[in-house]
């Protein structure tokens, strides 16, 4: 008989995809297949057309040319919350010969499973990063992943910035914002792994959800597309870029815009014909910092969308770290409109 601890979850690990797949099944096991309005091709439309695709930034312009990239940063934001970044400061990894272990967030007793596996690394602040827990192999892994991040916190710190600049704050406001505290900025990092479905129709890689922290930055498989950004009732299908990272808000910044920018679904689906492999970076605030509108945003003309108590970000990434993807729920709970004491209390107790 299984044990369960005091949570009411199965303690024993669970299988990984990566084995299933393997194994040569010809039917997604029950505990993989989605609702059907969950489901990649019910309840919205999917659209692959290359014309209607997320925006591209040439972020090496963001110098000689700072406002026009200011401007399309601004725009991306408030219409997508996504945007590719091109002619970065940029590490190429052995993506191909990577392999991640682990299982879905959120294992709640009977929780409906998304069809992957991924790798989570916790980065900064250095007295989480817990080198003793890291794998030994590939060999330079610890290495390369040192290197990895310092490139993508510069970039982080460029992007901030702008994101800063564009809501009409002083440039180094989410980065101050981010930082204050006594935990300081936090960092971390997931390697998914996607492997091949047997029926890709009744299951998704990663659910849809949006992040929860402050911007994410994902280096997506070059040869295989899969990640998928909704825009209104759409689901658009990114366009993969050599080279290129796909930046996301979190729902950190709409709470710190208050509302101007939003935290956008997003999902990942399965297919039957290829593996793939994509590595999210997470820049986050400090875990014990009270989110709340920047007061400059807020005025009579625009009050604040998200009320009091104020919850850290620890408590709130708690959620999804118990619960999993769940669109996006969770940032709308804190809204004023959805009784933010109430569903705030909730989440903490959680």
């Amino acid at each position: 008989m299984a044990a369960f601890n005091i949570h009411g979850w199965p303690s024993e690990p669970i299988v990984r995809v990566q084995t299933l797949s393997n194994s040569g099944v010809r039917t997604v096991p029950q505990q993989y297949i989605k609702p059907p309005p969950e489901r990649p091709n019910c309840s919205v439309t999917t659209m692959n057309d290359p014309n209607h695709s997320i925006p591209i930034i040439d972020i090496a312009c963001f110098s000689q040319h700072r406002q026009v990239v200011l401007e399309a940063v601004g725009d991306a934001c408030k219409n997508w919350g996504f945007f590719q970044v091109v002619n970065h400061a940029y590490m190429q990894t052995h993506r191909r010969h990577t392999r991640a272990i682990g299982s879905r967030l959120g294992v709640e007793k009977d929780a409906i499973l998304d069809w992957s596996d991924y790798y989570f690394l916790n980065l900064l602040p250095s007295d989480l990063k817990n080198l003793e827990k890291w794998p030994k192999m590939p060999c330079h892994l610890r290495e390369v992943t040192e290197k990895y991040t310092c490139e993508l916190m510069t970039l982080c710190e460029v992007l901030l910035k702008a994101i800063s600049s564009t809501l009409g704050l002083e440039e180094d406001y989410l980065h101050n914002a981010f930082v204050g505290g006594s935990d300081g900025m936090s960092a971390c990092m997931r390697v998914n792994y996607y492997p091949k479905c047997p029926e890709p129709d009744l299951t998704l890689g990663l659910s849809s959800h949006s992040d929860p922290g402050g911007i994410t930055l994902l280096l997506v498989d070059d040869n295989v597309k899969g990640t998928q950004v909704r825009k209104g009732n759409t689901w658009v299908t990114v366009q993969p870029i050599p080279g290129a990272f796909l930046v996301n808000i979190g729902d950190q910044i709409q709470i710190l815009s208050n509302g101007a920018y939003k935290s956008v679904e997003h999902r990942a689906v399965a297919n039957s014909g290829d593996d793939r492999l994509t590595i999210a970076f997470f820049c986050n605030p400090g875990g014990d910092l009270p989110m709340a509108p920047a007061a400059q945003l807020v005025s009579a003309a625009s009050p604040a969308v998200y009320g009091q108590p104020a919850i850290t970000f620890n408590e709130y990434r708690k959620y999804v770290r118990t619960k999993g993807a769940s669109g996006r729920a969770q940032v709308e709970s804190l809204s004023l409109s959805s009784g933010p004491q109430h569903k705030n209390q909730q989440m903490m107790n959680t």
